[in-house]
């Protein structure tokens, strides 16, 4: 029942915020004012780049990048071990950095270039044949977290030392204690991409 003091509903135009007594009011002066405008995308509709192809999906507000990738666009590489940001299995690249798509809200990445281990695989990185050549893994289950890391790594630093290869993974995790192999993989891959001279001439 009515108080008496409701505010009356207002309809906005997404164009110049004009306000609208009524959905009709409103639906009139988008067709007479803004009729060559395009058709503004839905609430929660966005569009990214995930290994260089185009997605558009409607997300709702408490999603995760994670809920994203892996449940609904059926990119099942990155793991979820811990949901708390601490493993680091869930590990993808945007716009260049490592970041960890269980803390990242699907909504926040409207326009964003995201690289996740299928576009890794699919390349071929030399990471990939260098953790297998260095027996890094056991189980796997972070293994896509690890090599993810790894990639970002090796793109803003071609050749990193041990303890930067350490540094780096620091936040990824791994039951199996397969931490001995990750440097010798790395910088194994690291030598593949950009052999330095002196090893090149030899």
């Amino acid at each position: 029942m009515s108080d008496g003091n409701e505010t009356a509903q207002k309809h906005f135009c997404p164009y110049c915020t004009a306000d609208c007594s009524t959905y009709d009011a409103l639906k009139r002066h988008i067709l007479s004012v803004h009729k060559h405008e395009p058709v503004p995308d839905p609430e929660g509709r966005i569009r990214l780049s995930i290994n260089d192809r185009a997605y558009a999906a409607n997300v709702q507000p408490e999603w995760t990048l994670y809920h994203l990738l892996h449940d609904r666009l059926g990119l099942l590489g990155s793991k979820q071990f811990c949901d708390r940001g601490a493993c680091g299995s869930c590990t993808v690249i945007i716009e260049g950095r490592p970041v960890l798509s269980c803390m990242t809200l699907a909504i926040e990445c409207d326009g964003k270039r995201i690289e996740t281990i299928e576009g890794i695989a699919e390349k071929r990185h030399p990471l990939i044949e260098s953790y297998v050549n260095n027996h890094a893994m056991q189980c796997g289950y972070c293994t896509p977290g690890f090599v993810t890391t790894a990639k970002a790594l090796l793109d803003r630093c071609p050749h990193p030392s041990e303890e930067d290869v350490k540094q780096a993974l620091a936040g990824n995790l791994c039951r199996c204690g397969t931490y001995p192999q990750h440097p010798v993989a790395v910088l194994e891959a690291s030598e593949r991409l950009h052999p330095r001279k002196g090893k090149e001439q030899a």
